[in-house]
């Protein structure tokens, strides 16, 4: 008898020992021949060349931001590896993937695939190579529009990104580093995953585990009924490959983008007017909430949609227009996705007690940010008198201080002073000004006193602390 004979038997003999029973699966995997067989002649691979003549020379793949500190891997936007370039041609190129949506010619793939290229081409399945005319781009959904001058070419079938559920099989076909039609499959992780506003902070993406690299980017996510769901655009990695974590563009976002590029050449997307953060855990102890949940109005802009429905810092933004919201980060695609001119409900959580408000969505300018920054600077310090509470020596701020800063009347004190090792401790310094002190507006140095004196040692107190044309709120715990 053989040691593997053996090894089997032993084996069986614990399994009828044991009770335990090796059953076939109820169903097999799904087959995705069908799907590739249908949709792989609409799957192209996409060339950008960079002659290194001006504005557009690039020699390397550019990479997504860092994400915060306690997230030390990166998020890397994916290309083919770049060719080195000769010295007589200066030349660099970067190699993706795209679909056809239309038989006359146009082509989706990612934006960071073909920005500031000097050429682009196309080649086909049948080997064809077409040069490619970018149409127009939309940076901030990272999609681009392509055109190729052919006819009765094969496309793909557009599907609802909104129906897809964590758990369901997709699949995706590309050109990982250049290997064209090359297909791999995996499930969808979640969906209206938010990367927050460090990267594409409007787009609400589809994660799965589906094995992407470089030279996926721009090509397409398929589910089971073989209709596109998704545009591959980025994997969570630190060493650039695949480590099984991959983002993809929801196709209803990216077909939008496509028919605005279409009709005027560039995206519209709504801005409200707020600038908002999460509720930490510090402001769930100091303002007694129920939990961690909304997204934390630090700063509203005059004249804003926000402004005009009566929002104000200190409110938290529980929904908008019936979606809830979990975290910051789930507002800004909302809202970018709203259509300006709309009337949106907004809920709220204002001194402890839920309510809706109604704003007008505006129109995002195309520099800009939909959760718009404050504006404006501190300016010269008064020398009025002060008053001094936890650490910090504040002063009153003049009207024409809190017309550049921004504010209305009556909002905010200058910090004149910090005497305090955990106002030290927390970054606060000379020239920034307290707009709030826990849910308690403050427009006076005397005001600041007044909500500074009730509290005991042991207590978090949150401020409010606009510095330059940054707001955001900070803990300090009165020792």
């Amino acid at each position: 008898m053989t040691f593997m004979t053996r090894r089997w038997l032993l084996a069986a003999a614990l399994c009828l020992s044991t009770g335990a029973v090796y059953a076939q699966p109820a169903s097999s995997l799904p087959d995705f021949t069908g799907i590739v067989e249908k949709n792989a002649g609409a799957v192209v691979h996409v060339e950008a060349k960079y002659t290194g003549k001006g504005k557009s020379q690039r020699t390397k793949p550019r990479m997504a931001q860092q994400m915060p500190d306690d997230q030390q891997e990166l998020l890397r936007r994916f290309f083919g590896m770049p060719m080195m370039p000769s010295p007589e041609e200066q030349q660099s190129t970067s190699l993706g993937s795209g679909f056809i949506i239309s038989a006359d010619g146009y082509v989706i793939t990612n934006n960071h695939v073909v920005e500031d290229a000097d050429t682009v081409t196309v080649r086909l399945q049948d080997r064809r190579t077409l040069d490619a005319k970018v149409v127009g781009a939309d940076p901030k959904y990272d999609i681009a529009l392509l055109k190729v001058n052919a006819g009765s070419l094969p496309t793909v079938a557009i599907g609802d990104s909104r129906a897809l559920k964590a758990g369901q099989w997709v699949l995706a076909i590309g050109s990982p580093f250049g290997f064209d039609y090359t297909v791999t499959q995996g499930i969808v992780s979640a969906v209206g995953r938010n990367l927050g506003s460090r990267d594409q902070p409007y787009t609400s993406f589809i994660q799965t585990d589906v094995p992407i690299n470089r030279g996926n980017s721009g090509g397409p996510l398929f589910d089971l009924a073989g209709k596109v769901v998704g545009v591959n655009s980025q994997i969570y990695s630190s060493t650039g490959g695949y480590q099984g974590v991959a983002f993809s563009i929801p196709i209803d976002v990216a077909m939008d983008a496509v028919q605005q590029i279409k009709q005027k050449g560039y995206v519209t997307r709504g801005m409200l007017g707020v600038q908002v953060g999460v509720v930490t855990d510090d402001m769930v102890k100091a303002w007694k909430l129920d939990s961690g949940v909304g997204a934390a109005v630090a700063n509203v802009t005059p004249g804003s949609g926000a402004a005009k429905a009566g929002l104000r810092y200190g409110d938290i933004i529980l929904s908008f227009n019936g979606q809830a919201i979990g975290q910051a980060s789930d507002l800004p695609p909302l809202v970018a996705s709203t259509k300006p001119g709309t009337v949106a409900k907004v809920g709220i959580l204002r001194d402890g007690k839920k309510q809706t408000v109604e704003a007008t969505v505006g129109e995002l300018p195309r520099d800009g940010d939909a959760l718009a920054s404050a504006e404006g600077g501190t300016g010269k310090l008064p020398g009025a008198a002060s008053g001094k509470a936890l650490g910090l020596e504040v002063t009153d701020l003049s009207a024409s201080e809190r017309k550049d800063a921004g504010l209305g009347a009556g909002e905010g004190v200058a910090i004149k002073n910090v005497t305090g090792k955990a106002a030290q401790a927390a970054g606060l310094q000379p020239g920034d000004m307290v707009l709030m002190v826990n849910q308690t507006r403050v427009g006076t140095a005397a005001a600041f006193a007044e909500a500074a004196r009730g509290l005991k040692s042991g207590d978090t107190a949150l401020l409010l602390v606009r510095r330059d044309d940054a707001t955001q709120f900070i803990p300090l715990t009165m020792p």
